[in-house]
Formats: structure tokens, C-alpha cells, sequence
């Protein structure tokens, strides 16, 4: 039996430690969560809506036991206040159009004929989450899935164990039917096996993009519906017309809160040649104002990366940089926590970087970002498709029409104007590319969740 350990980046320590269950049990489980979905989905929708809003409060209800839990599993400071706004935001959003959006598309109900297409939960819905932010991330397939008639198992990630423990615990508080809603602590193994055999309906994973793959090979050939986002390298375009000192303060803080470790987190920067200047100088003089170190202390703005291996996947992208020609231009003496080989990472602006250097081409999440000069929005556009990654586009200038006219030139899925980092829940969270495939949030989101069925009765 595999123990999974949890080991906290705020000091290496094992933080937790959990068994897996084995294949057997996974199936037992996930055969009562079946037979609990098959009474569910028959429950009214205004009842559904209103014990799943229960199970949510449950879940806001932890919000100052979470904040220094989240700091130990992953490094995020105290000071930020945890994940809690943004649930409550997406999860009740989702609670609030959920009748008009699984409300059946009437088509003709007259004398002769009633025609309509009604919407039918998939059935078993696995929400495979990750460490970065492990509530948010979650609360974007498991609301919705409850919601429209399914069951849901949960899988967190190794780093956020007790994340996945606190699901569990807001569904026994509530008034969920047991064994409909289920916290599984399962290893890599199992869980394909699981997939292999068909055994759920549907898979929302959020991860990397050799996890998604992994999922795609252990789902293939049993139909089950796949949701998938694998990441991004995301930019920023700063136009001659954008108000720069806006640009700088949300753009960097894209590319820095949460050390960087953000799915729509701001990797590369492209300024317009006449503004190049004036953004590096006040993206450098803001990430000098920062503090890294235990995130457990209020003062501090930078917290460790989650794990260890991630910083140095990190540092060897900056020294390749260096190494090809690019400069450093944050003063790392003034980040003395910053240790190799520990997560306590330094955060760097990189300039003179091009698309041949790694920084610029792989994901890097975390505190580093290369920033580049654009001739006009023809060489702007042809920088930011020049990835792998599809996920959002953060476009800065005065001009709505030109914006718009940019952003349909960009491959991605989500594309900003003068914000970036943010997920609103009445639109389609989405990519393309290798980022990713399906939808989450808004009226897209419920869905992918269900299935259509047809109704075609005659008097």
C-alpha cells in the first residue's frame, strides 16, 4: 500500500502523511457514489441547489483554520487571507444560473407535439485538483456536478492533502447524501486503473501537461468525457497608449503572487518600443519592495515555492537566460531567504530574452518573468501565438476596439483587457493549445457536465 507524505516547504518537514486505498476499495467506493447519484439526480433541482449551498457554507465556515493550513501545505502567506472570496464568488455564481442553465431548451409544446432537449447528469464525476489553489481550482467542477444530479469523487493533490480533507468534512456537515460527495486519497496507479476500467462518467483534471496525457492514456477507449487544464505561458502586451503605472502594479502582480504559481499567472511581458523603458524601471523598482520568507509571518509577500523541485526547475531556467544573453535586473541580495536548493526562491525581471531561451518557452510558474520590446501589434501577436499554450492574454491600452480586434489574432482562451489573473465565473474558462481542452464556469460549465437528451412526444 502506498503512504503519500506531504512535506511542507515552510521548513522540509513531513507535514502529513495518508494511505492509499487500494484498486478494491476505489471500486466500492465509487459503486455506492453510483448508487447514491441514481437517487440524487431524482431530487428536485431547487432542493439539489439548496443542500449544495449548504455543503459551500460548511466550506466557508473554515476559512481561518484553512488560511494557515494552506501556508503549511503550499506556501502561500497568511497575509493574503486564503482562497475563500474567490469559492464563495464562483461557487455561489454557479448556485444562481444553475436553473436557467439546465432548464430544458423548449423547441415546440403545442396540441400535437411537445419537443424539447432536457439536460441529464453525466453520472460519476472524478474532480482531479491541484496544489496551487486547491479550493478554487476544485469548487469550479464540484458545485456545478453536484448541482446537476451527479455524484463526485475527489482527488487532491499529494501537496494539498488536507484541502481534500476539508471537502469532505463540509459534505458530512451538510446535508450531501452519504456517499455522494468523496474525498479518495489514491496514487497514480490506482488511479488509472480506475480509468481504465470506465469506472466514472467524466474527468475534470487540472495539472501539468504530461498528467493530462497520463489521464487521455488511462481513459482511452472507455468514452469517458475528459475536461483537461494543463497550463500556460500567458502574456502581457503593453500598448503606447496603456497607463503604465496600472500596467506594471497588475501585470507583476500576475506574474508574482502566489510565488508565481498561478494557471493564469503573466510569464512574458511585450511593451511597445517608445514604453519599454519606463515599465522595466517600475516593474523592477515594485518587485525589490517585496519580502520573501516564511509565510507564516505577516510581513511577508513571498512565500516558498510549493516544493523544492519546483524552484530549481525555476533557477535553471534563469541561468540559462543568463547564459544566452539575457540580464537580471532584481537585486537577488536584498531576497536573503533566497537559498539553492530550498523552495525559497528570489523573484527576477529578465530582460534582453528571446524565444529561443527556455524562460520564454515553458512554463516556468513561478516569481520570474522576461519582458521583451514589440515593434507594433503584428509583432506583438506573432510573440504571444508562439507557444505551446493557450490559456488567457492580458492586452493593456485605452483602445476597446483594438483590444477586441488583437485578441481575436490571439490563440487563447481567455483574453483580457487592462486585467489579467482573474477568473470571472460567468464566462467559459477554457484554453487551447497544449493548455488544454473542455469548459468550467458559466452556462458552458454546467454542460460539460451533463448530457443532452431528446424529447419527442406526440398527442
Amino acid at each position: 500500500m502506498t503512504t503519500l507524505q506531504l512535506i511542507s516547504p515552510i521548513d522540509g518537514s513531513v507535514h502529513a502523511t495518508r494511505e492509499c486505498i487500494s484498486l478494491d476499495a476505489a471500486v466500492t467506493v465509487v459503486g455506492r457514489a453510483r448508487q447514491a447519484q441514481a437517487r440524487w439526480k431524482r431530487r428536485p433541482l431547487a432542493e439539489r441547489i439548496q443542500i449544495v449551498r449548504g455543503f459551500l457554507d460548511q466550506l466557508l465556515a473554515m476559512a481561518d483554520e484553512v488560511v494557515p493550513e494552506l501556508a503549511w501545505q503550499m506556501g502561500r502567506p497568511v497575509r493574503y487571507g486564503g482562497e475563500f472570496g474567490g469559492v464563495r464568488e464562483r461557487g455561489e455564481y454557479m448556485l444562481s444560473i444553475a436553473e436557467a442553465a439546465l432548464a430544458p431548451i423548449e423547441i415546440e409544446n403545442s396540441d400535437a407535439f411537445h419537443r424539447f432537449i432536457a439536460r441529464e447528469p453525466v453520472g460519476v464525476v472524478m474532480v482531479i485538483a491541484p496544489w496551487n489553489y486547491p479550493f478554487l481550482t476544485a469548487i469550479n467542477a464540484i458545485v456545478p456536478a453536484l448541482v446537476a444530479g451527479n455524484a463526485v469523487l475527489l482527488k487532491h493533490a499529494t501537496q494539498t492533502l488536507l484541502a481534500g480533507e476539508r471537502f469532505q468534512l463540509a459534505a458530512d456537515r451538510s446535508d450531501l447524501p452519504k456517499g455522494l460527495f468523496v474525498n479518495l486519497t489514491l496514487d497514480h496507479a490506482v488511479t488509472e486503473a480506475v480509468l481504465a476500467a470506465g469506472l466514472v462518467d467524466f474527468v475534470n483534471f487540472t495539472g501539468s501537461v504530461g498528467g493530462g496525457q497520463a489521464i487521455e492514456r488511462a481513459a482511452a477507449g472507455t468514452f469517458t468525457g475528459i475536461g483537461l487544464e494543463l497550463g500556460g505561458k500567458d502574456p502581457g502586451y503593453v500598448m503606447e497608449d496603456a497607463d503604465i503605472a496600472r500596467a506594471v502594479d497588475t501585470l507583476i502582480d500576475g506574474a508574482m503572487f502566489n510565488s508565481g504559481q498561478c494557471c493564469c499567472g503573466i510569464e512574458r511581458i511585450y511593451v511597445a518600443e517608445k514604453r519599454f523603458d519606463e515599465f522595466v524601471d517600475r516593474a523592477v523598482t515594485l518587485v525589490e519592495t517585496y519580502k520573501l520568507g516564511n509565510p507564516l509571518d505577516s510581513e511577508t509577500t513571498l512565500g516558498p515555492m510549493a516544493h523544492t523541485r519546483f524552484a530549481e526547475l525555476v533557477r535553471s531556467q534563469i541561468a540559462d537566460a543568463l547564459a544566452g544573453g539575457a540580464r537580471g535586473l532584481v537585486d537577488q541580495d536584498l531576497f536573503p531567504a533566497d537559498a539553492p536548493g530550498t523552495p525559497y526562491l528570489a523573484p527576477q525581471i529578465l530582460i534582453d530574452v528571446d524565444h529561443s531561451m527556455r524562460v520564454m518557452r515553458e512554463e516556468s510558474f513561478g516569481p520570474v518573468v522576461g519582458i521583451m520590446s514589440v515593434k507594433d501589434d503584428a509583432h506583438a501577436v506573432a510573440l504571444m501565438n508562439d507557444s505551446q499554450f493557450g490559456l488567457t492574454a492580458s492586452l493593456w491600452t485605452a483602445d476597446r476596439d483594438r483590444a477586441e480586434a488583437i485578441g481575436r489574432e490571439i490563440e487563447t482562451g481567455t483574453v483580457f483587457m487592462n486585467r489579467c489573473d482573474y477568473l470571472d465565473p460567468a464566462l467559459c474558462w477554457t484554453g487551447c493549445k497544449d493548455t488544454g481542452r473542455g469548459a468550467s464556469l458559466s452556462v458552458l460549465g454546467y454542460q460539460a457536465l451533463t448530457r443532452p437528451k431528446s424529447f419527442h412526444l406526440r398527442t
